[in-house]
């Protein structure tokens, strides 16, 4: 008994200690970065620290942004136990389907030996569980090094991009339904040419804005120029830019500044691009670059990142180039037109705010009902312990066992006699006898 007690004793431990070791994951480029309600999901990548053969590409993980933050300080949750896509580069993700809460991947290049027919998977965040959904319409070979923008009636715009086998530069537009999960395509006359790691942002008015990328001779694109596709009208639309306009780059992102006014794009790779000139934002009215006012210790540039908005923040995650020094979680405070502000504070917005204490109150209404529901279990089976234990005991009142005829044995009264005569034994429901 004392044996078997150590061994659970020590396996106890060892558990916690698991469950207690932090989760840290690798650096890591070409990954994708959702966020969906409170959750900023991080999937695969290439791993910077083991390469292709790394461990990097297999994980998946989600950082809280329901509750104030420090990036020196980050606390990861893993879910790579619960991932079933194969480790891959070059993907896209969106939040999207029928209730707008699932993420939806495409494409990218498999980093193991042999691609996998699906083009398509879909990650439940209830249920923490993949699926591969069925999808109709028309086969289009899969692709890589684009961007996934979805428009306000759940239909996704995938432009331009790497076919995978054939290595061939697009530029055509594939549009997926996420809602009733069918394939169309859209309209590529007068498009740009074909590109690769490229910004993409919607826009109020249902505009996707395309900036910069690579072509097929791995060259960085100008931004002089900015590419509009209508997914209303479904037409493109190419418009010169003026001001301060970037030097040419690719692998930036782009994402919607907080007034709805101009669009915020940081880092690539490109010639002499570094932490003073790797920030820049277009107003969408006038088509005007400037560089702007920026405070906070300002970082290295990086690129094959992502960046989303939460909040006041443009949250930057990962990415390739940039110092040990910075933290792998970039905050950029832009709640402030006139001065943008490094961080490395994070205060989640109110809504985020509400929906973790309405999550955390149904925790705990579902902790408390659990524990009714288990105790009156527990409860139960003790009474039908407790009960069968004084069953059994009046059973064995007065049971003995007498080895001849000349023996006298006092019952547990210590009164009378119990005869043995011919070791026959009579059972009833509340004694045993030998009589």
């Amino acid at each position: 008994m004392l044996k078997n007690s150590l061994i659970y004793f020590v396996l106890l431990l060892l558990l916690v200690e698991i469950n207690g070791q932090a989760f840290t994951p690798y650096v890591r480029h070409l990954h994708t970065a959702t966020l969906i309600q409170d959750k900023l999901y991080i999937l695969s990548g290439f791993d910077d620290v083991h390469g292709s053969e790394g461990i990097g590409g297999r994980q998946f993980f989600y950082l809280d942004v329901s509750a104030p933050l420090n990036t020196q300080q980050l606390s990861w949750n893993d879910l790579s136990s619960n991932d079933v896509v194969p480790s891959h580069i070059g993907a896209a993700a969106v939040k999207g389907g029928a209730n707008n809460n699932t993420l939806i991947l495409y494409g990218g290049r498999n980093l193991t030996n042999v691609e996998i027919p699906a083009s398509v998977f879909m990650f439940d965040p209830q249920s923490n569980s993949w699926s591969i959904p069925i999808i109709t319409g028309e086969f289009f070979i899969k692709r890589r090094s684009l961007t996934a923008i979805i428009d306000n009636n759940g239909k996704i715009y995938l432009f331009g991009g790497r076919l995978l086998v054939y290595n061939n530069y697009v530029n055509d537009m594939l549009v997926l339904d996420s809602i009733n999960l069918s394939w169309g395509k859209g309209n590529s006359l007068n498009g740009p040419s074909p590109r690769v790691n490229y910004g993409a942002t919607l826009l109020p008015n249902q505009n996707i804005l395309y900036i910069g990328g690579a072509d097929n001779l791995s060259e960085s694109l100008p931004l002089d120029m900015v590419y509009l596709y209508d997914t209303i009208n479904n037409n493109w639309t190419t418009v010169k830019t003026f001001g301060t306009i970037p030097s040419s780059r690719f692998g930036i992102t782009s994402v919607l500044g907080l007034d709805g006014q101009q669009v915020i794009v940081f880092g690539g790779k490109g010639v002499d691009i570094d932490g003073s000139n790797s920030l820049y934002t277009l107003n969408i009215n006038t088509f005007e670059w400037i560089i702007p006012n920026v405070s906070g210790n300002i970082p290295g540039n990086r690129y094959m990142h992502k960046a989303n908005v939460i909040g006041n923040y443009m949250v930057v995650t990962f990415g390739f180039g940039y110092n040990e020094t910075d933290s792998d979680v970039l905050l950029l405070d832009i709640s402030n037109n006139d001065e943008f502000k490094w961080t490395t504070d994070f205060i989640p917005p109110k809504t985020l705010r509400q929906l973790s204490a309405k999550k955390t109150k149904d925790v705990i209404i579902g902790i408390i009902v659990g524990s009714i529901i288990g105790g009156v279990l527990l409860l139960s089976i003790g009474f039908f312990i407790l009960y069968k234990w004084n069953k059994n005991k009046k059973v064995q009142v007065g049971v003995a066992n007498i080895p001849d005829n000349n023996n006298k044995l006092e019952n547990q009264s210590g009164k009378g006699e119990v005869l043995t005569t011919d070791n026959k034994v009579i059972n009833s429901d509340q004694e045993t006898r030998q009589v």
